[in-house]
């Protein structure tokens, strides 16, 4: 079950829009008439809810990057650093301090990565609810609108499959 709020922001708000925009899209697809459009509408509403799902997990394991930072704790991490520097103590110990920060920085690159990828995904997905509209009275392409959610619902899952990687590593 979708949860914006068992997320820390970004993740939240990306969750949130995903659920917006359900319901923006089942409130479009209801309101069609009734006929093949409204049927082949509702199966693109089930592909794209499905894309809303990859949404979440994404946005659950973008959430756990990030938990995984502060419990790192960068700020401890780099006054660490600086107070071994100053005492001149011994490289090992330096090393393995850097290379702390150096994992704290790579999850700091994977989470933003992340998160710019969910944004932009979740404009595509706010376009393709406003062409339901369009498509449901009849005045789009169909066929070219389920491709563009076929699209979108792909790239969610290798975004997913992608973030999930990092779990394996």
């Amino acid at each position: 079950r979708m949860d914006p709020f068992t997320v820390q922001e970004p993740w939240r708000q990306f969750v949130q829009g995903a659920k917006q925009s359900a319901v923006k899209l089942h409130e479009t697809i209801d309101a069609a008439t009734d006929g093949p459009v409204k049927d082949r509408m509702q199966g693109v509403q089930e592909k794209l809810e499905h894309g809303m799902d990859e949404t979440w997990q994404i946005a659950c394991r973008g959430h756990e990057i990030d938990q995984a930072v502060r419990r790192l704790d960068p700020t401890a991490l780099r006054s660490k650093l600086e107070t071994l520097q100053g005492q001149d103590n011994s490289s090992e110990a330096i090393s393995s301090v850097e290379a702390q920060l150096e994992t704290v920085n790579r999850l700091k690159e994977q989470s933003t990565r992340t998160a710019n990828r969910l944004r932009l995904t979740q404009h595509r997905l706010d376009e393709l609810v406003a062409r339901a509209t369009e498509v449901s009275v009849g005045a789009g392409d169909t066929d070219a609108y389920e491709h563009d959610v076929d699209d979108l619902v792909v790239e969610l899952e290798g975004l997913r499959l992608a973030v999930e990687e990092t779990r394996a590593a």
